[in-house]
């Protein structure tokens, strides 16, 4: 993992770990002190990512709204180049810096549609970038030594349970705030999904840094223990 980027995830869940109800319902499940707290965590953050589900269900701006603060790079990554030209993401690219990242090998596979797309993206002002994948999705480390070449030096990663999953599988979270609701829901959208955990000494383990309250809410604030930094 690129040493000088440092990835940091954020996500609100009920007390029992669902993100969404079954029939997707998650508007809204932290209170409007929280909903704020994730805005500076986009001021304070060189870029924010999310998956192409996250862009596709929710069609989020992604930018940050606090008073004279400034927008994070937006990263979105997409496999096959699926994010809609309409979205409010691409529509606004111009004034915000957006980067997708697409799998490399989909130019050899479906290589008009990709070009296409590739071409229509960059008029509107989007970064497409072509990484290296494997069975599990875009190769992680590639799109953060990516970003690192840039200049980028932290990351937040706001969703979905996918990619958040993801970056945990791969042990690529140096920092993690997690913000509890009071709220049970049952059968839903888990927060985290399969990490491939048969014991509990492979399970990602962090450091308590701090327990706050949000309005309802509880913030958690955790790190990464230095010695697997």
């Amino acid at each position: 993992m690129p040493s000088s980027i440092s990835v940091v995830v954020s996500y609100a869940q009920s007390l029992d770990g669902r993100v969404a109800t079954a029939t997707g319902a998650s508007r809204w499940i932290s209170c409007p002190k929280s909903l704020e707290y994730a805005h500076v965590l986009r001021r304070d953050n060189d870029a924010i990512l999310v998956g192409i589900g996250t862009v596709l269900s929710d069609d989020p701006l992604l930018t940050c709204r606090l008073p004279n603060a400034r927008s994070p790079r937006r990263i979105v990554l997409d496999s096959s180049l699926r994010i809609p030209l309409d979205s409010q993401i691409v529509r606004t690219a111009s004034e915000v810096p957006t980067t997708v990242f697409f799998d490399r090998d989909a130019q050899g596979v479906d290589a008009a549609r990709i070009a296409s797309r590739i071409a229509s993206l960059r008029n509107h002002g989007v970064e497409p970038v072509p990484v290296s994948r494997n069975r599990e999705g875009l190769l992680l480390t590639a799109v953060l030594e990516q970003l690192n070449a840039h200049g980028l030096r932290s990351v937040f990663v706001e969703g979905g349970p996918g990619v958040i999953t993801a970056f945990l599988k791969a042990d690529l979270v140096d920092e993690l705030h997690l913000v509890a609701a009071p709220i049970v829901i049952g059968s839903g959208v888990a927060a985290v999904g399969e990490l491939g955990v048969a014991t509990l000494e492979q399970a990602p383990r962090f450091e308590t840094v701090s327990v706050s309250q949000l309005g309802e809410d509880l913030l958690w604030l955790l790190r990464k223990p230095k010695h697997n930094r």
